[in-house]
């Protein structure tokens, strides 16, 4: 059977945090009334992270992993989203700082007719535990920029809680430019603001975007490099309003939804 859920993963040398991961949204997606697959895309791990999903997969028959060479999270969800063949699209965080089960609340947005379906901590309702003031003031501080560059009316734009209808979904990350099938082998961890593009097109093309506040927890073994990545999120910034300008992301264009 379609599933209606599909959950992807993009994971660069999650060994460690992967198991206990996959166990919660695993049992989590066993308690729907729906067919669901859930999908690893191993962003080039040098560790054992393809090792680890191919002993779970053993005994999850709905998992599947997806081999990338390393070129960063924003490929990686890519290749994600257009394998998935779920009626809705979700994917998460390798170490799940947003719970499994609040794709309820993009769910009844997705239903009640959104396109994209976002998580966001910020704004009435959302909670963010364990965060180091500066991590906030530096992700508002880029906010106010995304906002004032190419992307107006979205609180959080970096949260790594999002969903799709597939239709969309598949639209969306098969026009990225930035990060898409041009994208090249990298080096270490790499974050990047592959969100901005993908947010960004989806309000030009005139899908439906909407935020649910949801709950969030620091991780400690983030692989945020606080001065690296926020040189290069700003750039991506510069770059998505750069390649509108060239006319590189065609015309508005209302996308279908899927049925």
């Amino acid at each position: 059977m379609k599933p209606v859920l599909s959950v992807v993963i993009p994971a660069y040398n999650e060994s460690r945090r992967l198991p206990p991961t996959l166990a919660a949204i695993s049992a989590y997606l066993g308690t729907l009334p729906y067919p669901t697959e859930l999908l690893v895309v191993d962003d080039g791990s040098t560790d054992a992270t393809a090792a680890v999903v191919d002993h779970v997969m053993q005994r999850e028959a709905n998992l599947r992993l997806i081999r990338n060479e390393h070129r960063g999270k924003g490929y990686a969800v890519r290749t994600g989203m257009l394998a998935a063949a779920g009626q809705y699209v979700l994917f998460c965080d390798a170490d799940l700082a947003t719970p499994i089960q609040e794709w309820e609340k993009l769910y009844k947005l997705l239903q009640a007719g959104a396109d994209v379906a976002i998580g966001s901590r910020e704004g009435l309702g959302a909670q963010r535990v364990g965060e180091p003031w500066y991590r906030h003031l530096m992700g508002r501080v880029f906010n106010l920029v995304v906002r004032t560059v190419v992307l107006g009316g979205i609180q959080d734009t970096q949260c790594g809680f999002k969903a799709f209808t597939q239709a969309a979904g598949q639209r969306l990350f098969g026009a990225l430019q930035l990060y898409g099938a041009g994208a090249g082998v990298v080096k270490g961890a790499a974050v990047t603001a592959f969100d901005v593009e993908v947010l960004f097109l989806a309000r030009k093309w005139g899908m439906r975007v909407a935020e649910a506040p949801v709950h969030w927890e620091y991780g400690q073994e983030t692989k945020i490099n606080p001065v690296r990545d926020s040189i290069r999120n700003f750039g991506d910034v510069l770059r998505v309003r750069w390649n509108d300008l060239r006319g590189r992301y065609g015309s508005v264009e209302r996308a279908p939804r899927t049925p």
